[in-house]
């Protein structure tokens, strides 16, 4: 753990976030009863300040005390320090759940349990991408394949799925796989 949090604290440091908050969350956002939110890997807290600002109660979870630092103290964001490796989320406790730009294959399960009846997931990351892509894919635990984001929530109910070519800070061509579905 002590290693991750060095290298995180270190990525967030030297290569800062964006700060404007996801536009997929954004779209879906009235999809979900404002309430308990779960911002997962929240980095500096671009969305999870926007969940807030929305009159979420929003428990910001990332590895990086750094990162977690350049939230906000606020009454209604609980910054938690956890090692997604190992971070079990409560079932049935959130209203929406968002996880942006990070991919932990074990927390896919506890995502769907987590959410209450009616809740709402919004889920965007990179996808395994070959060719003229810039992004490196040496690590492919982090990485989705083809259609396995879709695969991973059967179950909820699809508003919106989506793979696609964009571009990111940096301007290089990246893959995404965007998802945003409700508990029954």
């Amino acid at each position: 753990m002590l290693e991750d949090k060095q290298r995180w604290n270190k990525k967030y440091k030297e290569n800062p976030m964006p700060e404007h908050t996801s536009a997929l969350l954004e779209k879906y956002l009235d999809h979900a009863h404002v309430g308990q939110a779960l911002d997962v890997a929240c980095g500096t807290g671009r969305n999870t300040h926007f969940l807030a600002e929305k009159g979420f109660l929003v428990d910001a979870v990332d590895i990086s005390d750094y990162a977690l630092s350049q939230i906000k103290n606020n009454s209604i964001i609980t910054k938690i320090e956890a090692d997604l490796d190992t971070y079990n989320i409560t079932p049935n406790t959130y209203d929406l759940i968002v996880n942006t730009n990070f991919l932990n294959r074990r927390l896919v399960s506890q995502m769907k349990d987590a959410l209450k009846s009616g809740g709402v997931l919004v889920f965007e990351t990179f996808i395994v991408a070959h060719g003229d892509f810039q992004m490196p894919t040496t690590n492919l635990d982090y990485l989705l394949r083809k259609n396995e984001l879709l695969h991973n929530f059967i179950g909820l109910d699809i508003i919106y799925y989506e793979e696609k070519i964009d571009t990111n800070l940096k301007g290089e061509k990246i893959k995404l796989a965007s998802l945003v579905a409700q508990k029954a």
